[in-house]
């Protein structure tokens, strides 16, 4: 993520960082200001595990155009945690709250001439089948690991049908992965595979390439409903059994549109 808006920030872009913690993304702006002498790096609080924090942001974010959005953040807690609005953690960071920024960001988007929209997976998706039968972690013991990979599965899907919802506009819908990376996140929530694999990862720089490109590059316009590793177009199953059904793919839309409209009925209700 960081270096994601590093590059673009150094591109001449607006970049607003969404942050949980508003004195950790000023740090983080003030840096990349100095690395790139762009001033116009800002910095909007926003928990996208928390629908009402979605709901704040997205208030604040909607009132001009959004050229460009990129759903990154990545969470990979070691028990099962609910939050506030009854989701468990992953489900809420990584599919959930991207959804309703996303729905609520759209008059914004549609606003820009040429929108694009990226959801950042992970290579992990491709051990896991969408799971729509207990996406909440509700009827079986709880695997981090397993609840990352099908989550990252569930934002390749949704990108997919968001890029089918905006057919017609000016919003490109993509997701890609980038790689395995070495990030503080993949050494505290992967230590095994990280000491094993530490010699051979990426740099975060590398990672957010593709990232980058798909922001940025006017061939990348071209593109929708796509996933994407190395700048190039990739199948997104590997394995027969990890193909979802079309059923499954409407059920995932319908539990993320039910859960954004009963969150913004209990808002207005308070």
């Amino acid at each position: 993520g960081y270096e994601s808006a590093l590059a673009l920030a150094d591109l001449g872009a607006d970049v607003v960082l969404l942050c949980r913690s508003l004195e950790r993304g000023e740090a983080a702006a003030e840096q990349i200001r100095e690395q790139t002498g762009n001033a116009r790096v800002s910095v909007e609080e926003l928990d996208i595990s928390r629908l009402a924090s979605v709901q704040s942001a997205a208030a604040r974010l909607g009132e001009g155009t959004v050229d460009v959005l990129i759903h990154n953040a990545g969470a990979l807690p070691d028990e099962r945690i609910e939050t506030e609005d009854g989701l468990e953690l992953t489900l809420a960071t990584h599919v959930v709250g991207p959804h309703l920024l996303t729905r609520l960001l759209r008059p914004a988007l549609e606003q820009s001439s040429d929108a694009r929209v990226i959801w950042v997976s992970s290579g992990g998706m491709y051990t896991r089948r969408l799971n729509v039968r207990d996406p909440n972690w509700e009827e079986r013991e709880y695997d981090g690991v397993v609840a990352y990979a099908e989550t990252k599965r569930a934002q390749v899907v949704l990108a997919e049908l968001w890029a089918e919802d905006l057919r017609g506009t000016s919003v490109v819908v993509n997701s890609m992965h980038p790689g395995w990376a070495d990030t503080p996140s993949v050494e505290t929530s992967l230590p095994n595979f990280y000491r094993l694999t530490r010699h051979v990862l990426r740099t975060a720089a590398e990672g957010a390439d593709t990232v980058v490109w798909l922001a940025a590059s006017p061939r990348a316009s071209q593109w929708t409903r796509c996933f994407f590793f190395d700048r190039a177009i990739r199948r997104t199953c590997l394995l027969p059994f990890t193909r979802e059904s079309d059923e499954e793919r409407s059920q995932l839309w319908k539990m993320c549109e039910e859960t954004s409209a009963a969150s913004s009925t209990s808002d207005g209700e308070q």
